[in-house]
């Protein structure tokens, strides 16, 4: 398992959302910088001092200035909408041929992984399932639920789904790192929800081959 605090931007997706987070981190620095620099040159500019016992004139209008504090940031947030919608556009796009194919089914307090051609992994909240997944192939996930909602969540991949019962969501997902990664439920849906966990194992292409053929005759 990952211990590290920061996600480890396992697979092409989460990379893709996590330049999403850092514009926007960028861009809120730039702003708070500006913002700051403001309140202090006019704390200090304008302070109350022997040679300045009274306060500076005030204007009672400033148009162009009015102007440009609210152009600029309603222009900040529509360039941040418009690259945010174009990086979710890329994540949520589905390729049109997939390597791996898995319908995953929630349910109080397990998951079920169902490999297409391949073997059906059954976990509990006492024995948590394994999905393996080959590492930089195209896997399709598509998510549904047999009782209540849940969340099918990675962090790691930065990527959540709810399960709907009666309702399939359909994503892709690109492992970009080898390991073990943790998952959860995300949505809160009973008495055991803190453990219905399961873990996902990205492994070498050759070595995806082996273990299904392996889980397949069993």
């Amino acid at each position: 398992m990952h211990a590290q605090t920061w996600p480890a931007i396992g697979s092409t997706q989460a990379a893709a959302l996590a330049e999403d987070w850092w514009i926007f981190t960028y861009a809120a620095i730039v702003v708070a910088v500006f913002v700051w620099g403001l309140i202090l040159y006019a704390a200090v500019r304008f302070r109350r001092t022997a040679r300045n016992p009274e306060p500076r004139s005030q204007k009672d209008a400033n148009p162009p200035l009015e102007i440009a504090w609210t152009v600029a940031p309603l222009l900040i947030v529509i360039a941040l909408f418009v690259r945010t919608a174009h990086i979710e556009t890329e994540v949520e796009a589905q390729a049109k041929v997939h390597q791996v194919e898995i319908a995953v089914d929630g349910y109080r307090w397990g998951w079920t992984f169902a490999y297409r051609g391949g073997p059906t992994v059954r976990g509990t909240a006492e024995h948590p399932p394994e999905m393996v997944l080959p590492l930089g192939e195209v896997a399709s996930i598509r998510v549904s639920s047999s009782d209540v909602v849940h969340s099918f969540w990675i962090p790691d991949m930065l990527f959540k789904r709810d399960a709907i019962p009666g309702q399939v969501s359909a994503f892709d997902l690109t492992p970009t790192k080898e390991g073990t990664f943790l998952g959860r439920c995300g949505e809160f849906c009973g008495l055991d929800h803190a453990l219905m966990s399961f873990r996902v194992r990205v492994v070498a292409p050759v070595a995806y081959e082996r273990w299904r053929k392996g889980e397949a005759t069993r």
